[in-house]
């Protein structure tokens, strides 16, 4: 599946994986507005002037997974700015081995899209640096993905 996908291990159990998946505003980006924890919430993610959308909570199951519908979406750095409308952004939560499993899987964003390699670049600083660090220490570091890792973003 060419679906951008990563993965990982952690120590903490999948409720607190889930409440820190769900603490949207604790690892990618403080200025959202709405609810991000309960099925049929709507948040409308702020980093302007680059990216602006509009997520619905379409899946929830406590523990287990959390699931995105992207409703409305504008990323200025690429010609269709409208391109994760439609996109799931799913995060599968399961117990392995005494540990948990976090997959990420943002299904639509492939590498097609124009937007993929930057996309891909800050959606694995968020997931695997910010929200892996909300989930082992409690703090993660929204809206504050490297520069280098939105370079491409840059020479578009």
């Amino acid at each position: 599946m060419d679906d951008f996908t990563t993965t990982y291990l952690v120590d903490q159990t999948p409720d607190e994986v889930f409440a820190a998946v769900t603490d949207v505003r604790g690892w990618w980006v403080d200025a959202i507005e709405g609810g991000t924890a309960e099925l049929g919430d709507e948040f409308v993610f702020h980093n302007e002037p680059v990216h602006v959308s509009r997520q619905r909570l379409t899946d929830v199951v406590p523990g287990e997974l959390v699931e995105w519908l992207v409703l409305e979406a504008e990323l200025t750095f690429v010609e269709d700015t409208a391109e994760w409308v439609g996109t799931r952004v799913r995060f599968e939560i399961t117990p392995e081995g005494g540990r948990t499993r976090l997959r990420f899987t943002h299904v639509g964003l492939v590498p097609a899209h124009e937007c993929f390699e930057i996309c891909h670049n800050a959606w694995s600083w968020y997931i695997n640096v910010s929200l892996r660090r909300r989930i082992t220490t409690g703090a993660g570091l929204p809206g504050q993905v490297p520069a280098a890792a939105l370079e491409v973003a840059v020479l578009a």
